[in-house]
């Protein structure tokens, strides 16, 4: 269950998989940085205040603030922002969405890698996670402390599911109004990728035995509440029951676990009278 202080393993998966470290055997982040401790700290809907000093209830946004990354002075709120100006989207909800997915995407592959690869699992604690939320995809995260734990379902579920993915959700709901079936249904759809990619890595680079470690775990998380309820999960085969809204991103489109099959049609105009 030895973990190497520069995650090493991790950098032959690519760009997802990868984790900084920081401390005596890594670099520091050539700024400071948040921690997803701090992303993810909301104040309470109440007291949210939007630009000019206008408090909407609830927290809701409108499209217009979507691409302003100072809307709250958060680092999610920043993130939103990079995520809605280089994509051009104007909907809040779905920047959020395309936001979580993302990150989530992250966490997964640098939880199922090491799982499968180390036989350990590092502590994610959202305050030893530093996060750049103005970089370029896929997100970059710094891991302050490497410190290893069980490589369990049980485990990845806590750290990742729990650990993150819930205050995420909960932090983008408040703040967006990004449904929370869509925003599990990207967490399914996250670790599926995660799964998908460290098993073609791994069958082509002769180690059958992290294939099969990856799979089986990912088959235990994917038995686990809430993540049960987001899709059917087969083999490496991922089927989604919700949509991340993708296609309502100007050149966008349905993925290919989405539950459409062709983006869905605008909604026609109410008839008044």
């Amino acid at each position: 269950m030895d973990l190497d202080p520069d995650l090493a393993a991790l950098r032959p998966l690519g760009g997802f998989f990868v984790l900084r470290t920081t401390g005596p055997a890594g670099a520091a982040p050539p700024r400071p940085l948040p921690t997803l401790a701090d992303a993810y700290d909301l104040a309470s809907p109440g007291d949210v205040t939007m630009p000019g000093d206008v408090t909407r209830p609830g927290g809701a946004t409108r499209p217009e603030d979507a691409t302003r990354p100072d809307a709250y002075g958060s680092p999610l709120a920043l993130r939103v922002g990079v995520v809605a100006r280089r994509l051009r989207a104007s909907e809040p909800r779905v920047c959020a969405s395309i936001t979580q997915q993302g990150l989530a995407a992250r966490l997964w592959s640098v939880a199922l890698g090491c799982a499968a690869l180390y036989g350990g699992v590092p502590d994610l604690d959202p305050r030893l996670l530093r996060w750049d939320p103005d970089a370029a995809a896929p997100d970059d995260l710094w891991l302050t402390e490497v410190r290893a734990l069980p490589a369990t379902a049980a485990v990845l579920a806590e750290t990742v599911l729990h650990g993150h993915l819930r205050p995420l959700g909960e932090a983008l709901r408040a703040r967006y109004g990004t449904a929370a079936g869509l925003l599990w249904g990207n967490a399914g759809a996250a670790l599926a990728g995660a799964a998908r990619e460290l098993d073609r890595w791994a069958r082509g680079s002769g180690r059958g035995d992290v294939a099969d470690r990856a799979r089986a775990l990912t088959a235990e998380l994917f038995a686990h509440p809430p993540l049960s309820a987001t899709g059917i999960f087969s083999g490496t085969a991922f089927r989604r029951r919700s949509c991340c809204l993708y296609y309502r991103v100007p050149g966008g489109g349905i993925c290919g676990d989405c539950c459409f099959t062709r983006p869905p049609r605008p909604a026609p105009p109410a008839v008044s009278g």
